[in-house]
């Protein structure tokens, strides 16, 4: 009887032992799914848009565009091209999205800055059958009507 206990007991301990190891291994490749899609989601909430905008006295403004939709942050790089030396500026600060481009109730606008004043804030949109293409829209947030080319392109 007592050699049927200890082999009862025995087996118990080392199904218990398998068991928590098998819980320890499923907690383990969760964690690490989860970090991977943690990683995922940070890496797809940042796009980048880029281009090169017109310019008065320059060959033109190479923009870099770069959105944080999670932290509701932009980066804002400008290179003025053809001036010596090349004058470069980069803005940083937060973003706001609004609803609606246009005739597009389905488009997007960027405010950039939108917690500063007016006079300091920019905008950039797009429609919503080509959200790869961010136009520089005018004061009154409608893109800018002209044979230049006043948009940025997504970078994949």
């Amino acid at each position: 009887m007592k050699k049927i206990f200890i082999l009862a007991f025995a087996a118990v301990i080392v199904t218990s032992c398998n068991s928590k190891n098998s819980k320890d291994e499923n907690n383990a490749v969760l964690t690490d799914t989860i970090a991977n899609n943690e990683k995922e989601d940070t890496v797809e909430s940042i796009s980048v848009y880029e281009g090169t905008l017109p310019c008065a006295d320059c060959e033109g403004i190479k923009t870099i565009l770069k959105i944080d939709a999670v932290d509701n942050k932009f980066q804002l790089s400008s290179i003025y091209q053809g001036k010596q030396p090349e004058k470069s500026f980069t803005e940083k600060g937060n973003i706001n999205t609004e609803r609606g481009l246009e005739k597009d109730p389905d488009g997007t606008i960027f405010v950039l800055n939108w917690d500063k004043p007016e006079k300091d804030q920019t905008y950039y949109g797009y429609y919503s059958k080509n959200p790869e293409k961010l136009y520089l829209l005018d004061r009154n947030k409608k893109v800018i009507k002209s044979k230049l080319d006043y948009f940025l392109e997504l970078n994949e």
